[in-house]
């Protein structure tokens, strides 16, 4: 017989083969015990016209379960899509790092899904949105989850103030409904997403498929050797079917068309064998070189500039998920979950993360939501955790603590992470270097003029509705401080006082202070 860390791991295995593959059975229908089930049709009443018993444990158990089907959706990221494949690295970097997904010659299953932010369950996919890009890799030293998006930075770059922006862009509290006065009612007050709002707001901020998008892990991240040496680096999904939007004036009809688009062509392709493949690209930077920038080099709403891009792998998407359910809605991804080898930069908003996105998983799925089939990791788990609800761990022994001489589990010196040398005083200050406008003016001066014409388009449309002429022109200095011509085209396309932009904007200082804002 086998012993029972063998029938585990087995155990494991055919649960992972079976998402991963896709493989269906079919059965006579069971209860959730496994009984077969005679009647699916009638329940058992007293008599032919006398009330249903509650005996029926058939009629009563499937009811229980069809009341509790849902579970809390996603406060962002709601609208999701999954999809199975795999990742082959396609370069040698153990110079870098002792990630073993890297090793050459290594084939890592991978689950990816593709997401809006804001919108809910069934919110059309044609929205003015940062699109999610997450990827959980199952290595042979666990579960690596790259959790981004499909721009390499981000609004804001403490995560202290996540809350914040999800609740002025989410639908209003009072109407239900999203209202660009409450978007930019906060944006007036963040100049850092001067940056990011540029890039949403033009054609890629409306990608007409998953597969025509790249992603980035928006963060920096530490790379780390078997030698223990450090290396700073950002990650990019760049994708092999090119970056192809929708223009604001064919938006509407693509709605009424299919507002499932981006799933519908995504599922369509990989089914028709036309697999949809991504390159990974890194940029690499000693610590010592973080300081090469005029800004922040961990600021998340920049990006790094003259850094050149290092091809170390590619991934194939090859497979629809055979339960929506039990793959993209349980599917639970946490930028905290890493393997040796990489490890969290000092990023604020990144050091936030590590936190809120295991936390929200822990209530959204249950305590135990690791251990489900479309998050347990290929290999054994032996954490000495235990119980609550949904258990399937199958801990064994009495052991479920460490030191123990009665028990063999051990931590492994060799994966212990790196030290990072710290200076100064605790605080609570922004950081130096904030330079806000100085990037969203590079990025729009290099936009054909078709883009510029696209985002002048739909970003004016939005500050149009915008109904506090404070916030509306503070958002119009912004924009002109980072490119003149791009905020005098936004001022006369909302009818706005141009000589008002630029009287509030030669206020604002290039590294800006909280003194800037009235």
């Amino acid at each position: 017989m086998p012993n029972a860390a063998i029938l585990r791991r087995s155990m494991l295995a055919a649960a992972v083969s079976l998402v991963l593959s896709g493989t269906a059975q079919a059965a006579t229908i069971t209860t959730d015990a496994g009984a077969p089930v005679g009647d699916n049709d009638n329940s058992q009443t007293a008599g032919p016209n006398g009330p249903t018993l509650l005996e029926d444990s058939h009629l009563i158990e499937k009811l229980q379960r069809f009341d509790r089907e849902r579970i809390p959706e996603r406060v962002v990221h709601a609208r999701g899509t999954g999809a199975f494949g795999y990742f082959t690295p396609s370069a040698d970097i153990s110079s870098l790092t002792k990630a073993q997904v890297f090793t050459p010659g290594a084939k890592t299953p991978v689950f990816v899904r593709f997401s809006t932010v804001m919108g809910y369950r069934g919110s059309p996919e044609q929205a003015r949105d940062p699109r999610g890009f997450a990827t959980k890799f199952y290595t042979k030293q666990g579960n690596w989850d790259l959790v981004g998006i499909n721009w390499p930075i981000f609004f804001i770059r403490d995560a202290i103030k996540f809350p914040d922006f999800v609740h002025a862009n989410k639908p209003s509290a009072v109407t239900g409904v999203q209202d660009p006065n409450l978007q930019f009612d906060f944006f007036a007050h963040t100049p850092e997403a001067t940056n990011m709002l540029t890039h949403l707001y033009t054609t890629e901020g409306m990608p007409d498929s998953y597969r025509h998008m790249d992603g980035w892990g928006v963060h920096a991240f530490k790379m780390v050797n078997a030698k223990g040496e450090v290396h700073y680096v950002k990650f990019h999904w760049k994708s092999q079917q090119g970056i192809h939007g929708i223009r604001p004036q064919d938006i509407p009809a693509s709605i009424g068309k299919d507002w499932n688009l981006n799933t519908d062509d995504l599922y369509a392709n990989i089914n028709k064998g036309n697999f949809p493949k991504w390159d990974l690209y890194i940029q690499v930077l000693t610590p010592k070189q973080l300081g090469r920038f005029k800004f922040n080099a961990l600021d998340d709403t920049k990006v790094w500039t003259d850094v050149p891009e290092r091809k170390i792998g590619t991934m194939t998407l090859n497979k629809v998920p055979h339960n929506y359910f039990e793959t993209t809605e349980e599917s639970a991804f946490a930028p905290s979950r890493m393997v040796p080898g990489i490890e969290p930069s000092e990023d604020r908003m990144l050091q936030g993360r590590l936190f809120a996105y295991a936390d929200a998983q822990m209530y959204r799925v249950g305590a135990n939501y690791q251990s489900l089939p479309i998050n347990r990791p290929i290999v054994p788990v032996s954490n000495g955790q235990q119980d609550g609800a949904m258990n399937s761990g199958d801990r064994q022994g009495e052991a479920n603590f460490d030191p123990s001489t009665i028990g063999d589990n051990h931590a492994n010196p060799s994966v212990r992470q790196v030290e990072t040398p710290l200076s100064g005083t605790t605080q609570q200050r922004a950081i130096d270097k904030k330079y806000p406008f100085l990037q969203a003016g590079e990025y729009y001066r290099s936009l054909s003029e078709m883009d510029k014409n696209d985002l002048i388009t739909a970003l004016s449309g939005d500050l149009s509705k915008v109904k506090n002429d404070a916030d509306k022109y503070q958002m119009l200095a912004y924009f002109y401080k980072a490119d003149s011509q791009y905020g005098t085209r936004l001022s006369s396309a909302t009818h706005s006082d141009t000589s008002r932009v630029k009287a509030i904007a030669s206020k604002l200082d290039d590294n800006y202070s909280d003194s800037d804002h009235p």
